[in-house]
């Protein structure tokens, strides 16, 4: 699996920060905006301090639609179908994926998950399958059935590549999710990915700050069985 940021929103935060002064200040969002991107004198900036002093706020209140302003574009590599299944649930976003209609699947575009890799027997079957369905789906084409219905017996172990575009509020709530360690293991790592992405760029790294799992942002868990980092809420209320 692969991660990369692609593109995203010059002046991540200045945006947000910019649309949170708007709602509750009577000044123009251009002057705000010249208080945070001047053109001339970098003194007279206001501070990141002061920036993210207002985003924790925002993001405490739950005035969480300043945030749709900031979005990010990400290249992901590699993934299984079924990883990418689980993404695209994620409707507040965009994204654009390979299409097994016009790209050909080839024999190493398989995602093998760590318990069968490292148990001889279930991998030994997991291979033979895998083998056959990449058999018969050449066959199929060799027979001239069109790529787009050869496809139907490739299974969910097939690598796909898909770009996607997310706005900061949406990817927010998705780390909350996907993040937990109770989340399936695929897309757990794309997110923790992604928020390495974020993390690795100085500018962004307090955005990045921000990704955690829901217990992190609650203080409890809110699953029905805890990993056991955070009591659940009916376990505190006892």
């Amino acid at each position: 699996m692969k991660v990369i940021l692609l593109n995203h929103t010059p002046h991540c935060i200045e945006s947000a920060f910019v649309a949170a002064r708007t709602c509750y200040s009577g000044d123009f969002p251009e002057d705000i905006w010249k208080q945070v991107i001047p053109t001339s004198g970098e003194n007279d900036r206001i501070s990141d301090e002061k920036i993210y002093t207002l985003l924790d706020k925002i993001i405490a209140s739950g005035h969480h639609s300043v945030l749709e302003h900031i979005s990010f574009t990400f290249a992901i590599e590699g993934i299984s179908r079924a990883c990418s299944h689980q993404l695209v649930r994620h409707r507040i976003a965009s994204f654009s994926q390979q299409s097994q209609r016009y790209v050909t699947l080839e024999p190493d575009s398989f995602v093998i998950p760590d318990t069968i890799k490292s148990d001889n027997q279930a991998k030994k079957l997991y291979d033979t399958f895998l083998n056959n369905s990449l058999k018969t789906y050449r066959e199929l084409m060799e027979l001239g059935i069109p790529k787009e219905d050869a496809r139907f017996v490739l299974p969910n172990a097939a690598k796909t590549n898909i770009v996607m575009t997310m706005n900061f509020r949406e990817l927010y709530n998705v780390c909350q999710i996907r993040l937990c360690t109770r989340a399936q293991w695929e897309i757990r790592e794309l997110f923790w990915r992604v928020k390495m992405e974020l993390s690795n760029i100085h500018s962004l790294k307090g955005l990045a700050g921000y990704l955690q799992p829901k217990c992190e942002v609650l203080g409890y868990c809110p699953e029905h069985r805890s990993c056991g980092k955070f009591p659940t809420r009916e376990e505190m209320s006892k």
